[in-house]
């Protein structure tokens, strides 16, 4: 969960509300739909044990298609797309540290593709922690502790100096001023957001903190290589979605503890341009830069280094298993579901960093993550309601955990989900048919993969 949006994503929630009390709201509302989400799929995760996680479930609630469904948006956007997205990012911030990783740098250039060195980097990641969950579950688990434990511990720092050492006393005048004031940018204008339209902007605006607190159902896809699943996938997506998802909440705080919320783009220093235009969005480095002077980009740029290295290794390590469980189903290419001598869905694993680094040279994995974000919200609604129906199919399932709430937080969960969905298919075209497009289109892929198989 914790990559780059947490550094990013703030910037563009500021200029959608104008307000640093709504923006943390948008934060709360977020968590709030993520952490009942987390207890929700314990659910599922204790009921079906099995690699393939959101996939299986899908599949056993709904029918074949549906999972199938699921697992093609996965594979083509949503888990290839954000390793593309999170490791041109680490390139990026590479460069800070090594000036030789630079996108102006090109090596090679044909027609509109060009390959930098940031791409080498990016690219080299992949390929990197590929070959090294490869090796076996303890490979990649032993990456994954060693990058988890170094960016939380990192990312904790960061949160204590921004909120007892270095707060602004200008930053924290000027925010309480217009606390509760939203209001978005228009025409080069303020305009006052009230009623419905500030409600419409607090959902438009959580298409960012919804994408970076995405990927927290991933340990959901290893379950079968987890110890005791019944018990510790459930522990274990509570726990780590509400750490997360509060570390994320005092991230934000310390934004605006540090820089006024409304700025300039004209502005020549960080305090001047705010946090909704923050340099490239970076309201994280701005704000570093609050704290640490004329070092904070560089501690930033090792920071995120950590951070994106850590978040790749763990989206690379559980896609695989999707693919690996769609294979069994005659839904993916059959190598897909055979194991190595490590007992690693090898082949998903190079199918995943093959299309993820093509994702890398296209540059599009930006707005296809953009487009994904309704398509995510659909199979995360599906999948809670996937409990209910469950509850109706299967009665008698042996459910060593049952979602908390149910039915009253679970179906809290669809209503929100289905209310923003309305929302952004109403003020946010742009990001939402698109998805839906990409998600439709499995359809008659799904109808090929059956006759292909047979």
């Amino acid at each position: 969960m914790i990559g780059s949006g947490i550094f990013i994503v703030s910037a563009d929630m500021a200029r959608t509300l104008g307000s640093p009390g709504w923006l943390m709201v948008a934060w709360i509302v977020t968590g709030i739909l993520t952490v009942i989400a987390a207890l929700s799929y314990g659910e599922l995760a204790a009921m079906m044990p099995h690699a393939g996680g959101q996939y299986v479930y899908l599949r056993e609630a709904f029918n074949p298609l549906a999972g199938f469904l699921y697992g093609w948006t996965l594979f083509t956007v949503i888990q290839t797309g954000t390793i593309a997205a999170v490791a041109m990012a680490f390139g990026k911030f590479l460069g800070i540290l090594v000036p030789w990783f630079s996108e102006n740098n090109i090596w090679l250039e044909f027609g509109f593709l060009k390959f930098s060195t940031v791409h080498i980097a990016a690219i080299g990641s992949i390929l990197l922690l590929t070959w090294i969950n490869a090796q076996g579950i303890k490979a990649g688990k032993l990456v994954q502790n060693i990058f988890t434990f170094s960016k939380v511990g990192i990312l904790f720092a960061f949160i204590v100096a921004g909120l007892f050492i270095a707060k602004n006393t200008g930053a924290i005048e000027i925010n309480s001023k217009i606390f509760w004031q939203a209001a978005k940018i228009e025409n080069d204008q303020l305009i006052s957001l009230t009623g419905f339209a500030l409600i419409a902007a607090i959902g438009t605006s959580m298409v960012g903190s919804l994408f970076s607190a995405d990927a927290w159902n991933n340990i959901t896809f290893a379950a079968a290589e987890v110890v005791n699943p019944r018990k510790n996938i459930p522990l274990s997506l509570l726990i780590g979605t509400v750490i997360v998802i509060f570390l994320f909440f005092l991230t934000n705080l310390v934004y605006i503890q540090v820089l006024p919320l409304r700025g300039t783009p004209e502005g020549v220093t960080v305090f001047e341009r705010g946090m909704q235009f923050a340099v490239n969005d970076r309201v994280g480095t701005a704000s570093m830069f609050g704290i640490f002077g004329e070092y904070a980009t560089i501690i930033m740029a090792f920071f995120i280094v950590i951070s994106t290295f850590g978040c790749n290794n763990g989206l690379i390590l559980s896609g695989a298993r999707v693919y690996y469980a769609m294979a069994h189903d005659g839904l993916f290419f059959r190598n897909a579901g055979k194991l190595n001598s490590k007992s690693v869905p090898a082949s998903g694993l190079v199918s995943q960093s093959v299309w993820a680094c093509m994702l890398c040279l296209s540059g599009t994995y930006g707005n296809l993550l953009d487009y994904v974000v309704f398509a995510v919200l659909i199979f995360y609604v599906m999948t809670i309601l996937g409990i209910f129906l469950l509850r109706i199919k299967q009665p008698e399932a042996e459910r060593p955990y049952k979602a908390f709430g149910y039915p009253v937080i679970p179906a809290l969960y669809i209503l929100t989900a289905l209310f923003i969905m309305v929302i952004l298919l109403i003020y946010k075209p742009i990001y939402t048919w698109p998805g839906l497009v990409i998600v439709l289109i499995g359809i008659p892929v799904y109808f090929i993969m059956k006759k292909s198989y047979k």
